[in-house]
């Protein structure tokens, strides 16, 4: 009985590092050119994102061989800026945009990156496990209507509700922060 209920406790914490059908990790990634400061321009909504605008990750290499990921987003009901620290690792090879990141201690999810611009990486779309996680991420807090329709499209081919994405705000804290 413990091996079964250890077995079940293996599968449900690598289920959340699955990849969701429909999408495929990009091949050739380069985390070196990937490090940086990304906005975030739109999203499937969440609990842990809900309500907030100026949303940016930052990753950073961290002395492990690992990521160092800080999410950061304003909260203009409680007016403040809301942080999550995490990491993130390589599930395959580091040349797979397809990496696992965890905020909660030894709970991972699937970080999938299935489409980045290769010239400057300038944008990425981005999954999670499933089709419940997704989000385009530029360097510039806004992008082209040609990017915004690409994202959508392969978005659509690959299963996720179009529909149901939030366009965040990425407007200046000031501005939003305006009764």
């Amino acid at each position: 009985m413990k091996r079964l209920w250890m077995l079940c406790v293996c599968v449900w914490l690598t289920a959340c590092v699955g990849v969701p059908d429909g999408v495929k990790p990009v091949n050739n990634f380069e985390l070196e050119r990937y490090l940086g400061t990304w906005y975030e321009v739109a999203r499937l909504d969440h609990s842990f994102e809900r309500g907030l605008t100026n949303v940016s990750a930052t990753y950073r290499m961290r002395s492990d061989g690992g990521v160092a990921v800080l999410n950061r987003g304003y909260d203009a009901v409680d007016k403040r800026w809301k942080e999550a620290d995490g990491k993130a690792y390589f599930v395959e090879s580091p040349d797979s945009g397809y990496l696992k990141v965890s905020f909660f201690g030894p709970f991972y999810g699937a970080y999938v990156v299935f489409e980045l611009e290769a010239a400057a990486y300038q944008y990425a779309f981005v999954s999670g496990p499933d089709h419940e996680y997704l989000w385009l991420l530029s360097r510039t807090p806004q992008v082209s209507e040609q990017v915004k329709q690409a994202f959508l499209d392969a978005s659509a081919t690959a299963g996720f509700d179009t529909d149901a994405l939030i366009w965040v705000n990425q407007k200046s804290v000031s501005e939003v922060a305006k009764p």
